[in-house]
Parts: structure tokens; C-alpha cells; sequence
């Protein structure tokens, strides 16, 4: 029989793997909607494709602040802050008319939210709770992203046709807000004390197990964790943003390409889990650098398929490419939690999180911009690919990252 606290940390798990699953998966809704208001405004898809933009950087800038809240206010404010800012936000929607009132409900505000409920704060909650398995632990929180895009992603679709955009925002703005209620009433004091032996010591001064923000800044952890966010971002959305119209235009049906990269979601979660199950076998510098192994695979079998178009050549990158699409983010997480943890670990997570968001505004854009000059998604690929060598350096060079 599970003794209090392991219970208490199974439920800490489950209540993290539900926000992240809500503020991902509703934040991932917004590609349903696209089309819709282009339509319903006439706007081009690139004006509407902004919106997005803006969520994507407000999500990576926010990542401070919101570590900031919780490391001084606690898990209860970020979490009711997220759900508050997120209900808001869709339940005004339906009443916008200008892009720019888009841009900040759906934008800004969406992506300060999705922080709020996302890694930062369910990375420092998981690490009061958890040790020696903490990478799985994170793995499963983790693995709530793939599942909100599988699940409520459908959810918004069904909604939107039932019940037009402007309904089905409404519809989901409310269940959200009613939703906070039950989340404002647990026990927080219980769950942000965290486990005895666990509990974040702050104010320790120079070691690495407390360290300050000042302290983390001079750090060479912090850069070298900055950079593998930053260049492994700006990879893997080079490739994300235009894989389906790729797929398309080398001649796979539309439904097949679109199905095809669908398929990832359920790829997420799962690549998620097996590369924290494979931290506990050959350990966290191996498992990380194997992912992004699999990763670059993955890239040069997207290349081979512009050449030689195949649905087995399509699957197989499928399995590599979004099979790791996220792997890798629960490892870094519990890496960073061993380094600075104490009372400012969410802040300076949070700090570090910020070239995640830039990293995959940067990448976004580099890929039109690159298929625009040169006629084809060749550069594109290749520059995607040195960038995930890049994120991959630090590991082998960064003495902090190599222990």
C-alpha cells in the first residue's frame, strides 16, 4: 500500500500532466480556426498565421515571469493565473474583430498562458516530488503535450462544426474557466511543500544546488542549456512548419501527407516515455545525445524523400523525426533542475525557456524564407540539420552538460 507522500506525489503527477495537457493541447486548437477566420475576414494566411506567431513568442518571453511567480508565490497563483488568463482569452475571442485584438487574446495572451500551465512550473512542481526518477517523472508530464494535441485538437474541430468558430471558442473559453475552480480548491499547501528530503533550499549561496539567478547568469550550465534550447528549436520548427506542404508538393496526396504528420502526435508521448526509460539504462548524456541522433536521421530521410518519393521512406521519418520531436525536453528539464535547484529553479528555467520560444519564431520564419529564395525546401532541411548539431554540441562541450 502506497505510503501518503508517494501518494501525494502520484497526484501531483496526474494534476501536472492535466494542465499541460489543457494548456498545450488548447493552445495547438488555434490551426483549426486558421482557415475559419480567413474566411470569415478575408484575411491572407500569413496576417492569420501571425496570430500564432505572436502566441509562440509570448509563450518563450513569459517563461521568466512565470518562474519568478512561482518561485515567490507558489504553484496555486501560476496555475490559477494560466486558467483565468486562457478562459479569458478564448471567451473573448468570439468578439474580436480586428486582427490585432486577435493577435493579443489569441496571441499574447494564449501564450502567456500555455507558460503558465506548461513546462516551467510543472518542471519545478515535479522536481519538489521526485529523485531518482525524476526523468521519467518528467516524461509523462511531458507526454501530456501529444496527448492535448491528440484529444482536444479533435475536439475543437467537432466544435467548430457543430457550432461555428465563434461558438466553439465560447464553448471552450467557459469549460476553462469553470475548470479552474476544482484546481483553486486542492490542497496546495501540501503539494507545494514538497518531499522532505526534496525541499527547495533557497538562499544556499555559491553551491550548485541553490544557486541564484545572479549566480546562474555566470553559470556555464545556463549558456550552455540556452543554446541547446535555441538551436534545437530553431531546427525542429524549420522542419515543422512546412513538412505536410512539403509532402505535398514532392506528391503525396494532401489527406495522406496531413494524416501522415497527424501520426506524430501519437508518436510524442510514446518517444517521450521510451527515452526516459532509456535515462534509466545507459543514463541521461547518452539517452539525449541518442535522440538527437535519431533525430538527424529522421532529417536526411526527409531529404531522400524529396528524391525518391515512398511511404516507406515517409515512415520512416515519421518514426524518427516525430518520434523524438519532443524526447528530449524531459532529459534537459531534469538536467536543469539538477543544476540550480533551490528557492529561483523556475525563474532561471524559465530564463532558459526563453530561446525555446525564439529559437521556434526564428525557425518558423527561416523556412519560408529559405523555400521563398531558393525554389525548394533543400536549404531548409540542411540548414535544420545544423542547428540540431549545434543543440547537440554543448552536451560534448560544456563540462556542466557532460557529467
Amino acid at each position: 500500500m502506497l505510503d501518503a507522500s508517494r501518494r501525494t506525489a502520484l497526484g501531483v503527477l496526474a494534476v501536472c500532466f492535466t494542465l499541460g495537457l489543457a494548456g498545450r493541447g488548447l493552445g495547438e486548437t488555434f490551426v483549426v480556426f486558421l482557415l475559419p477566420l480567413a474566411q470569415s475576414f478575408g484575411w491572407d494566411r500569413a496576417a492569420v498565421a501571425s496570430i500564432y506567431s505572436v502566441a509562440m513568442l509570448g509563450n518563450g518571453l513569459a517563461g521568466p515571469f512565470v518562474g519568478r511567480l512561482f518561485d515567490r508565490s507558489g504553484p496555486r497563483t501560476v496555475y490559477l493565473t494560466g486558467l483565468i488568463l486562457m478562459g479569458a482569452a478564448l471567451s473573448l475571442a468570439p468578439h474580436a474583430e480586428a486582427l490585432w485584438q486577435f493577435q493579443l487574446c489569441l496571441g499574447l495572451a494564449m501564450g502567456i498562458a500555455t507558460t503558465c500551465l506548461g513546462n516551467v512550473p510543472n518542471s519545478a512542481l515535479v522536481a519538489r516530488w521526485f529523485k531518482t526518477r525524476l526523468a521519467g517523472a518528467m516524461s509523462l508530464v511531458y507526454s501530456a503535450f501529444g496527448v492535448g494535441i491528440l484529444t482536444l485538437v479533435p475536439l475543437a474541430q467537432y466544435l467548430n462544426q457543430t457550432l461555428g468558430w465563434r461558438g466553439a471558442y465560447q464553448w471552450l473559453g467557459g469549460a476553462v474557466l469553470v475548470a479552474a475552480l476544482p484546481i483553486a480548491l486542492l490542497p496546495w499547501r501540501r503539494i507545494q511543500a514538497g518531499r522532505a528530503d526534496l525541499a527547495p533550499r533557497v538562499g544556499a549561496g555559491h553551491g550548485v544546488e541553490g544557486l541564484t539567478v545572479a549566480h546562474a547568469l555566470r553559470h556555464s550550465g545556463f549558456w550552455g542549456l540556452f543554446a541547446v534550447f535555441w538551436f534545437t528549436s530553431v531546427g525542429m520548427f524549420t522542419i515543422v512548419v512546412q513538412v505536410v506542404a512539403y509532402l505535398v508538393e514532392i506528391g503525396f496526396p494532401p489527406m495522406q501527407a496531413a494524416a501522415a504528420w497527424g501520426f506524430s502526435g501519437i508518436l510524442l508521448p510514446l518517444g517521450m516515455l521510451a527515452v526516459g526509460w532509456l535515462d534509466g539504462v545507459i543514463g541521461r548524456r547518452a539517452s539525449v545525445l541518442f535522440a538527437y541522433g535519431v533525430t538527424m536521421l529522421g532529417m536526411v530521410l526527409l531529404w531522400l524523400l524529396g528524391h525518391f518519393p515512398n511511404v516507406w521512406l515517409l515512415g520512416a521519418f515519421i518514426v524518427c523525426f516525430g518520434g523524438t520531436l519532443g524526447s528530449r525536453g524531459p532529459l534537459i528539464s531534469a538536467i536543469a533542475m539538477r543544476l540550480f535547484q533551490g528557492g529561483d529553479v523556475a525563474t532561471i528555467f524559465g530564463m532558459i525557456t526563453i530561446a525555446s520560444g525564439l529559437g521556434a519564431a526564428l525557425g518558423s520564419w527561416i523556412s519560408g524564407l529559405l523555400h521563398d529564395w531558393t525554389g525548394s525546401y533543400d536549404a531548409g532541411i540542411a540548414f535544420a540539420l545544423v542547428n540540431i548539431v549545434c543543440g547537440v554540441l554543448p552536451f560534448l562541450l560544456v563540462p556542466a552538460l557532460k557529467r
